[in-house]
């Protein structure tokens, strides 16, 4: 599971839908791994997917799997440095988490991460 993915990831729970606390889901016990060879970096389609990144998540999640050097303020324009890019490009696109959990800071409900992938199924009684 990439972080850019969970840039766009909340609780799916109905109890957790209208809570601000619900986005963005905190990361717990995590195995990430970097993958540099998954994605070379393509300036152009970083640019695009900026403007749609919650930026303020995007830094406190890096944060929470130890990526200390994301800017506080989102790079925006054709003159951003090449330096800053292809670092937001390492954490959003290169760095996957392959094992863990994504807990919800409303409810505290905690997803499951396996093999990459999240788990949202939700048992019955939480439907």
């Amino acid at each position: 599971m990439k972080l850019l993915t969970v840039n766009f990831l909340s609780c799916p729970l109905k109890s957790c839908k209208t809570s601000p606390k619900s986005f963005p889901l905190h990361f717990k016990d995590v195995e990430v791994v970097a993958d540099p060879e998954g994605a070379p970096y393509n300036r152009e389609m970083l640019l695009g997917l900026l403007p749609r990144v919650e930026w303020g998540a995007l830094v406190g999640s890096a944060r929470e799997l130890g990526f200390t050097g994301l800017p506080g303020e989102k790079p925006e324009g054709e003159g951003v440095e090449e330096e800053i890019l292809r670092g937001v490009w390492e954490v959003l696109v290169q760095t996957q988490v392959v094992s863990g959990k994504l807990v919800c800071g409303s409810c505290g409900y905690e997803f499951g991460i396996q093999a990459g992938i999240a788990n949202f199924l939700l048992p019955g009684h939480l439907v």
